[in-house]
């Protein structure tokens, strides 16, 4: 047996795997999470200068990505290096602080990246040594991307968003997940059933309640797992929205009037319908007397 079929055969080796490979990961979606929005930002400036014959201003044009820059402290401006870039291990070795400058590093970074490591790991648990798994794998780090930009920005990219919608579309023809007629209707009715949500609250609030972001991760699910499993996300997201939504008035003063992003919450029932939707719905098919 090869070593590679020995790792996908054995939990005890394909779980911390994936748990480093996913902290490693999760380094790389802080700076997504971060860079993303303000490279979009930017974009959507030199497109408006363009159109306006305005001269095109050098923040927009300057050098801006995902990988340059090189990551520096933002206080001081120091580089940092590959030893003090190693997720989580960084940050406690340097007490959370800059090295250069001692500034505090925010906490959000190492939890985000062991966010990323657990979550690998219960997938690669959960899934095993299938291709599945890989796939599984990809979902999960985006849905971490997506909810991080979600919640600083009430955002949902699309150069995010929709490639991966194709890719489940792309996955359905092989069987992976679910069938080609499941994951197409699944995309539409996920959609669908969003936008007229959206279309009703407007019409009689003259409110926008949710982003047409929200429309499109909806549809991503139902790409991937099917439309069977877009009632399952839509009850989870809607009650996890509401009891967060609403402790949060209550407990942090918020103000009712203040958005607050949705996508985080269908991205949570999205990750649980594709680990255990299956079992969920089965139990509730059995509960009711269906099957």
């Amino acid at each position: 047996m090869s070593p590679y079929s020995i790792i996908l055969n054995s939990p005890a080796l394909l779980c911390p795997l994936a748990g480093i490979l996913g902290l490693m990961v999760g380094s790389f979606l802080n700076v997504v999470i971060y860079r993303l929005p303000i490279m979009m930002q930017r974009g959507w400036k030199q497109e408006c200068q363009e159109f306006l014959e305005l001269p095109i201003s050098e923040e927009s044009i300057a050098t801006f990505n995902l990988a340059l820059p090189g990551s520096h402290c933002p206080a001081c401006n120091a580089e940092i290096t590959a030893l003090q870039n190693i997720p989580v291990l960084s940050y406690l070795l340097l007490k959370g602080k800059c090295a250069n400058c001692q500034t505090s590093i925010s906490i959000r970074y190492p939890l985000l990246e062991a966010l990323t490591g657990l979550l690998s790991i219960i997938v690669a648990y959960q899934l095993g040594g299938q291709i599945e798994t890989l796939f599984a794998l990809i979902l999960t780090w985006v849905l971490i991307a997506l909810s991080g930009i979600d919640f600083d920005h009430q955002l949902l990219p699309d150069n995010i968003t929709l490639p991966v919608l194709w890719l489940g579309l792309l996955l359905s023809l092989f069987n992976i997940f679910t069938d080609p007629i499941s994951s197409i209707t699944g995309a539409i009715v996920g959609y669908l059933f969003l936008w007229t949500i959206y279309q009703l609250f407007k019409l009689f609030t003259g409110k926008e309640g949710m982003g047409y972001g929200d429309f499109k991760l909806l549809a991503l699910f139902g790409a991937w797992l099917g439309w069977q499993y877009l009632p399952l996300i839509i009850l989870l997201s809607s009650l996890m929205g509401a009891i967060v939504g609403t402790a949060m008035i209550i407990f942090v003063q918020r103000d009712k009037n203040i958005p607050i992003p949705f996508g985080p919450y269908l991205a949570i029932a999205g990750w649980i319908a594709l680990l255990w939707g299956e079992k969920i719905n089965t139990l509730y098919l059995t509960s009711v007397g269906l099957i």
